[in-house]
């Protein structure tokens, strides 16, 4: 490869380095996947959008309200044992907030929330119970929006694909794009396995976003690589892909952070209730970010065939 310029950066130099690092990524999925697979008799555990059921987020302080009040997760359900809630799970967002989840299903998934807390405060002594959140789905209803899911994004990877090659009238463009996504939304499943996340429609939802967020990303720099290309001069394709990527790289990183700021704003002050989703958005814009640079054009170039 010729000499570059000192303003410019020689990414493609790296990608040995970066392809190494993005099969650790995928390994510690795969191992993940397995271990969770062998423990519990699934990859991943659902939330109530896709088993069916009522959940509800609650909040716990002291009676007079002056500070949060930590509680024992197992005396909780213990106690929604003993008054007849069925098939009780629990998670803990803090020490003073649980999000409860119990097999019933009601019309009115308020209602059974205020049990649930008029329950566990006059069972709990010095403790004020605060209903946060509430979400109830039917089983039935859930299986469907299991199944909606999947086909919704690997419907998008194939949309994606096809627009990439009809756009570009190229199948490496397409493959690069397309690899690409498929390692951002693996990064995201591999921070919902290993730390012990629900698959719900906020993961759902991230993954969407963030397949949308990275293929734009991707166009941009394709579509710079492209325009190289048409103009027939005498520098290798990798050549034209690093200068691609350094001419499109402070767009890039502008908009990763600006992205990067909302979401981290959102992380911090939006509480509980979106944590999970801000938190995937933040994994999947820093992936997204270095998918197109490092996965998308080496994939890329990879298939590419120099057309004499």
């Amino acid at each position: 490869m010729a000499m570059m310029t000192k303003t410019q950066i020689d990414f493609l130099k790296y990608s040995p380095l970066f392809y190494t690092l993005s099969g650790i990524l995928f390994a510690l999925f795969f191992a993940g996947a397995v271990y969770k697979y062998n423990a519990r008799g699934e990859v991943f555990e659902y939330s109530v959008d896709f088993t069916g059921g009522t959940q509800t987020l609650l909040g716990f302080a002291k009676k007079d309200g002056s500070a949060p009040k930590q509680v024992s997760s197992l005396e909780v359900e213990h106690i929604l044992a003993q008054k007849g809630f069925s098939s009780v799970t629990l998670r803990e967002f803090s020490d003073h907030e649980l999000l409860v989840r119990v097999k019933e299903v009601e019309s009115d998934a308020k209602g059974l929330a205020e049990r649930i807390r008029e329950t566990l405060e006059s069972n709990l002594s010095e403790v004020k119970v605060t209903v946060l959140q509430t979400d109830s789905v039917g089983a039935g209803i859930g299986d469907e929006l299991k199944h909606n899911a999947v086909w919704f994004v690997l419907l998008s990877l194939l949309i994606m694909l096809a627009y990439i090659w009809v756009r570009f009238r190229s199948f490496s463009f397409a493959m690069g794009a397309v690899i690409s996504l498929l390692h951002d939304a693996v990064a995201i499943l591999t921070f919902v396995i290993w730390f012990d996340y629900e698959i719900s429609l906020n993961i759902i939802a991230a993954i969407l976003f963030v397949l949308g967020y990275s293929i734009h990303d991707t166009i941009v720099v394709f579509s710079q690589i492209r325009d190289h290309f048409r103009k027939k001069d005498s520098r290798t394709p990798a050549e034209i892909a690093n200068v691609s990527i350094n001419e499109t790289l402070r767009r890039t990183l502008l908009t990763s952070f600006a992205t990067a700021l909302t979401v981290v704003a959102l992380l911090i002050f939006g509480g509980e209730v979106v944590r999970t989703l801000s938190t995937a958005l933040l994994i999947g814009i820093v992936f997204g970010t270095y998918s197109s640079i490092y996965i998308a054009t080496p994939v890329m170039l990879l298939f590419y065939k120099e057309k004499k």
